[in-house]
């Protein structure tokens, strides 16, 4: 196969995956805190060390995946009327304790797990600004969480949830759809933040949207395999006649 061939089963690789991405944001659409991808591709030139571009010709180019970008616009807020249930309507992420070690996530909704600790979705305690996790005892039957993030019962404070932001959120590795690793950044506290009690943060995928997106990268994917199919009946029928000729 020559340079045609390839160039376009390169395209039809990243157009799978793109469609893979899609498909992974619209089965997160209800996945709280969960962040859109978005795949970045981009332009390999292939040298040349024999002449130059022909008149009307253009240079080799394929496709490249380069990475995946993560959209980090704030998702729909839900009112739930859970008292535990905590939206940062700003930046930033809480932190939690998991096996690993301490992670990130904008999925604020919380429950109590056991000896009173409060927990995330997956069981990991919610930590405090002093990185320890923050535990609700019997007696405390009202809970509230302000705005900084200070919770408090009718017994006094219980603690103030530790909200972390990142210079550059692109870094952080994701550990499934709603927990992230720092990945070697440094984690910077958050001195006011924006907390609403009784919210949940939705995720920032809009299903509609998406579902465009998927349809018009399906589109694509048919036309490159239409050309690659093309192609080969190209080569085939050019290999034919030479084979005819020397005959």
């Amino acid at each position: 196969m020559d340079s045609p061939g390839y160039i376009i089963l390169s395209r039809l690789a990243l157009q799978n995956r793109a469609t893979q991405v899609l498909a992974h944001n619209l089965a997160n659409a209800d996945t709280p805190g969960f962040r859109a991808l978005r795949p970045v591709f981009g332009e390999f030139i292939q040298r040349q060390d024999q002449g130059g571009v022909p008149p009307g010709g253009r240079p080799v180019a394929f496709v490249q995946d380069r990475a995946t970008w993560r959209d980090m616009d704030l998702g729909s807020m839900q009112v739930t009327g859970n008292p535990l249930d905590a939206a940062i309507t700003g930046e930033g992420f809480f932190a939690v304790e998991t096996p690993r070690g301490e992670r990130y996530t904008r999925a604020g909704r919380f429950s109590l797990g056991e000896g009173g600790r409060i927990v995330d979705m997956e069981g990991n305690a919610v930590l405090n600004t002093d990185g320890a996790p923050i535990a609700v005892s019997p007696n405390d039957t009202r809970i509230e969480i302000q705005g900084d993030g200070t919770i408090r019962s009718e017994n006094g404070v219980l603690g103030r949830l530790r909200v972390v932001r990142f210079d550059n959120p692109q870094a952080l590795r994701a550990e499934g759809d709603r927990v992230f690793e720092a990945n070697g950044a440094e984690a910077q506290a958050v001195e006011r933040p924006a907390i609403r009690q009784g919210v949940l943060e939705g995720s920032n995928v809009r299903p509609i949207l998406e579902m465009t997106r998927l349809t018009a990268e399906l589109r694509e994917f048919q036309f490159a395999a239409q050309f690659a199919e093309k192609e080969g009946e190209r080569l085939s029928t050019a290999v034919e006649r030479i084979l005819r000729r020397r005959s």
